[in-house]
């Protein structure tokens, strides 16, 4: 139990070893690479591909896409551009930009998620174990029989009796005997509970956080639609698209191409390519030009088409297509909900969970539209991890027992604070699965119902186990106090019992029951 409970500070070292080490600091004589400590605000900071942020603050030139999914659960990709604020751990995963400081990097996000991480794991309630509780009385009540009978016969033999029947192997073998069935169930079905404390804290949860991104979300950037204009038909935007983006590396380029083979189109072959990172994509496509990528992209190359298009477009993020010199369509991206949302909402709503809360750090409008579509009514956007934290804390205040599941970096102090913790972790975990209770190893999140039911039937077998034993022995002893066990009879009476106890508890390993 100590090696479990040890292994929860794991998480906070792998924040730590995850954390930027260095930041190249711009001068009058080029760029100077220091460590993060240096840093100080103000500081003007080049970021290049491939390297994390390394403190909070604002795009001063450039341009590329960060992500910055591990901070705000949110999967698609943020645009660094001039006067955009990004925070600390985010990734940059196209062109270098210039970066100022506003913050230390002891100040910065995510040096506050590390904080939160230890000081969540410092302030988690512990429950007391089911038989340390039980063991609380039930000494003394041996102790007071023995007493009785000593008192009622003066007979050593009686009191004798009463000790050797006053078996404590229900508490002792029978509990955790049922805990670690139930933990060996749940490793059956990909389900990896750290301890018999997790099971006794899955079984009492009444209240339940979702993370959207990666839980009720498949957590990437998907084709949401594809809106085209005259003449062109939707499948003819999809596939010119493609064309294009076929030896792109970019995420979203990934998953245009994606949908185009979804829906069956052939993609035909493009010449001629020429990508600028984090803008555009342009090459020839069965002799026409096709330019896509964001809106100034295009119209840098097609200035005419300005009033082709608003500038928003149909909402959120969106690819823009020219063929030639005509407005082809635009193509919108978003986060789709998870093929086993369904099951993993409906299973909780059996389970009797009062409430059921999505928590995200997407923008509002994002969060609604994912919360509508999954039948959910209770929804929180544009949190920060912290504020994460302090849903966990109101919830509790108000009688709740909190399952937080989550599966990115940004959702560890969660997981960490609640009273039991449930991570994601089929694609890694990492950070998030040392923060947790529970993981789940599999794109499953409906696992997580199979989870909270092993933990409810474990608990209650292995109460059922504790009280039937605890009741046999009581009134053995009654009889023995009585003068009608010997001690003899009563060592194999004992036996007998302890060994009932412990088949019922080995039930907890099976199927039913």
């Amino acid at each position: 139990e100590h090696y479990a409970a040890g292994r929860a500070s794991r998480a906070v070292q792998e924040l730590e070893a995850a954390a930027p080490r260095r930041a190249t600091r711009l001068g009058p004589g080029g760029g100077e690479e220091i460590a993060v400590e240096q840093v100080e605000p103000g500081d003007r900071l080049l970021v290049r591909p491939g390297e994390m942020v390394p403190c909070d603050g604002v795009v001063s030139e450039g341009y590329s896409h960060v992500d910055a999914s591990r901070l705000t659960g949110e999967p698609l990709p943020v645009t660094a551009e001039a006067g955009v604020a990004l925070m600390s751990g985010s990734l940059n995963i196209e062109s270098p930009f210039t970066l100022e400081a506003t913050a230390a990097a002891r100040e910065s996000q995510y040096a506050r998620i590390v904080q939160l991480v230890r000081n969540a794991q410092a302030s988690k309630s512990r429950l007391q174990r089911l038989a340390d509780r039980t063991a609380v009385w039930f000494t003394p009540l041996t102790l007071a029989v023995c007493l009785i009978a000593w008192l009622a016969s003066r007979d050593p033999l009686r009191v004798l009796a009463v000790l050797v029947v006053a078996t404590p192997c229900p508490l002792i073998l029978a509990a955790p005997v049922a805990m670690i069935g139930g933990i060996n169930r749940a490793a059956r079905r990909s389900v990896i509970i750290r301890h018999g404390e997790a099971l006794e804290r899955l079984s009492a949860a009444t209240a339940v956080l979702l993370d959207k991104t990666g839980t009720l979300t498949v957590g990437r950037p998907v084709v949401a639609d594809v809106a085209p204009c005259a003449p062109f038909s939707d499948a003819e935007v999809l596939r010119l698209a493609a064309a294009v983006d076929a030896g792109s590396g970019h995420l979203l380029a990934r998953s245009i191409v994606q949908a185009a083979l979804e829906r069956g189109l052939v993609v035909p072959p493009a010449t001629g390519v020429v990508e600028q990172p984090g803008q555009g994509v342009l090459g020839r496509v069965e002799g026409r030009e096709v330019t896509l990528g964001a809106r100034s992209f295009v119209l840098d190359r097609h200035p005419a088409l300005a009033a082709s298009w608003t500038p928003d477009g149909n909402g959120g993020l969106r690819a823009w297509l020219a063929v030639g010199d005509q407005a082809a369509g635009t193509i919108g991206f978003a986060d789709r909900l998870h093929p086993d949302a369904e099951r993993l909402l409906g299973g909780l709503r059996e389970l009797g969970f009062r409430r059921i809360v999505m928590v995200t750090g997407d923008q509002a409008s994002h969060a609604e539209a994912v919360a509508r579509s999954a039948g959910i009514g209770e929804y929180r956007s544009e949190l920060l991890p912290a504020d994460k934290v302090r849903a966990v804390e109101e919830l509790e205040r108000d009688g709740e027992h909190v399952l937080m599941v989550g599966d990115g970096t940004n959702d560890a102090p969660a997981l960490s604070r609640a009273s039991v913790g449930v991570a994601l972790a089929a694609h890694g975990g990492g950070i998030t699965a040392e923060a947790a209770d529970a993981v789940v190893l599999v794109d499953d999140p409906s696992r997580v119902v199979e989870a909270v039911a092993i933990g409810r039937r474990t608990v209650r077998i292995a109460r059922q186990s504790v009280w039937v034993g605890v009741g046999l022995s009581g009134l053995a002893m009654i009889v023995a106090a009585l003068g009608h066990i010997p001690p003899t009879v009563g060592a194999l009476l004992q036996e007998g019992i302890d060994v009932a106890v412990i088949l019922n508890a080995l039930r907890a390993s099976g199927e039913s029951g």
